[in-house]
């Protein structure tokens, strides 16, 4: 199939898959108006996501190996790789620059690094219908992307982000462990989507997609909760 994509169906793939993921990071970056981050180390934290996608191809195509086809093991594997590489990726970019300076700086790049990783997943989805020429079904296709698989990038990895910023002024082993306990909580969250849209055939896509929207407004109040958090 490769061979047969031609660039303007490349652009449209790529804008398809990645204009919703900007204007979700809009809406975010919004949140942090009194003492935004870089916009370069914004732009760099968006890239990791999609960088991080290519990276995780490969560790799950190997992890199909050793697991039964759309088993639980499976699919919890598969989430621990897409949560653990976009945390690790975003701690390269970001979580370790002078610029990560606040509790709510953790939730801005982990959202940010979601949202890289949305875009260039969706637009992957987005392909196989647009080179076959069926519009309607690449319409649909990034809809459903756009409210599940992007919801649930956020939700996740902003699970991680909550948990790094609740914890930001306490001592090395709280860090820790609210690192861990963020990260168990994206890949449960991650899993949980998974295996009802896999295991039931879609039959329950859009009551899990109400879920993810219910996940994404708790996580809006959990992102004023950390934005006023002061160091004591």
């Amino acid at each position: 199939m490769a061979d047969s994509i031609d660039p303007t169906t490349l652009f449209y793939a790529l804008l398809g898959g990645i204009l919703p993921a900007v204007l979700w990071l809009w809406f975010w970056l919004k949140e942090d108006m009194k003492k935004p981050e870089p916009r370069g180390l914004i732009l760099m934290s968006f890239i990791a996501g999609m960088v991080a996608v290519m990276i995780v191809l490969p560790m799950e195509k190997l992890a199909s190996v050793f697991f039964a086809p759309t088993s639980l093991s499976l699919l919890i594997v598969w989430s621990a790789i897409e949560e653990i590489v976009k945390y690790s990726a975003i701690t390269l970019v970001a979580l370790k620059s002078r610029y990560f300076d606040e509790p709510i700086d953790a939730l801005i790049y982990m959202i940010t690094v979601a949202l890289g990783f949305a875009a260039l997943e969706n637009s992957m989805f987005l392909i196989g219908p647009l080179v076959n020429g069926d519009v309607t079904v690449s319409f649909l296709t990034g809809n459903l992307r756009y409210m599940g698989a992007t919801l649930l990038h956020v939700a996740a990895s902003a699970s991680i982000g909550v948990a790094l910023g609740l914890s930001f002024y306490k001592g090395p082993f709280i860090k820790t462990l609210s690192t861990i306990i963020g990260l168990s909580t994206a890949i449960a969250l991650h899993t949980f989507f998974n295996f009802f849209i896999i295991r039931n055939n879609g039959e329950d896509t859009f009551t899990v997609f109400l879920y993810l929207w219910m996940a994404v407004v708790v996580v809006i109040f959990l992102f004023e909760k950390v934005k006023r958090i002061k160091n004591q």
